[in-house]
């Protein structure tokens, strides 16, 4: 995955091949699949390429059908479903080596004066009280931190805590909750379309986990994990190069499968909401 900012970047810069037709690079990386962050990031730019400028995304609906390849370019075509008075919605197929790897539906809006209410952020020690989630999966896996930071060094994530057993977030209602500050570890140019795709790809990093937190597994060691789908809301403006608090919460698992929930909040203010349900099947599990 990207080591740093620029890398991020790069990744997010996708080629124009033909009207509504892009292909984007791979990142040097050792993993074996590619990140579902950066497919729902590419394929969100992509749609936003080809609405008007006025209207950014307020919604999107992504779902990973085949995990894909780190070897092989990545082709994202979009079909522009409806160009309507205020609103325009975008399909996107992703394709890897002629197969659909993933499906992206979102909508765009035109900015418009309305009614206002919101969540408010829960209290949380600051990101410099916080532990950096490279550190944190070094002890629960035994793998050195510098693995992960060169895998994960454009994302700063600072985890906060957990309600496991022993854990720092007491939530008897939510026996699987955890909260961490994530952040682009590097200034990102001042376009408010990378933001938004830097903060999906972002998104995509602990989620699923969270739904493993009361069963003292580890997502990738421990269970084999995979994301199915991925939704997210755009609610106010944001800087993903600035500290956003990660509210995340699973309600439920069951069959080999967790729902997770995530709020994140910047100065104070409810800026999107996420969810994602994901395959979290036990070690000891075959498939038939």
């Amino acid at each position: 995955m990207p080591e740093s900012v620029e890398e991020l970047v790069s990744l997010l810069d996708l080629e124009e091949i033909e009207v509504g037709l892009f292909r984007a690079r791979q990142p040097r990386t050792s993993l074996q699949r590619v990140f579902g962050g950066q497919v729902l990031a590419q394929a969100l730019t992509a749609a936003t390429r080809t609405v008007p400028a006025e209207r950014t995304v307020h919604s999107l609906h992504g779902y990973f059908l085949v995990a894909g390849r780190t070897d092989l370019p990545i082709v994202y075509d979009v079909e522009a479903v409806r160009d309507g008075g205020s609103f325009s919605s975008r399909r996107v197929v992703a394709r890897q080596g002629g197969q659909v790897m993933f499906y992206l539906s979102a909508s765009f809006h035109t900015h418009e004066e309305g009614f206002e209410h919101a969540d408010t952020v829960p209290e949380a020690p600051g990101p410099d009280e916080s532990t950096p989630l490279a550190t944190v999966l070094a002890g629960l896996t035994g793998r050195p931190a510098a693995g992960w930071q060169h895998e994960w060094g454009a994302i700063d994530v600072r985890y906060v805590g957990d309600s496991r057993e022993g854990g720092t977030i007491q939530d008897p209602a939510h026996p699987a909750r955890a909260r961490a500050w994530v952040r682009v570890a590097g200034e990102l140019p001042d376009d408010p379309v990378l933001h938004q795709a830097a903060l999906a790809y972002t998104s995509d990093l602990t989620l699923l986990g969270v739904s493993t937190v009361p069963h003292g597994v580890v997502v990738g060691y421990t269970v084999q994990a995979a994301s199915l789908d991925h939704a997210m809301w755009f609610h106010r403006p944001f800087r993903a190069d600035r500290w956003l608090l990660y509210d995340q919460v699973s309600p439920s698992a069951s069959g080999a499968l967790g729902l997770s929930t995530g709020r994140l909040f910047q100065d104070g203010r409810l800026v999107a909401t996420v969810a994602q349900e994901g395959l979290i099947r036990p070690a000891r599990s075959r498939t038939t």
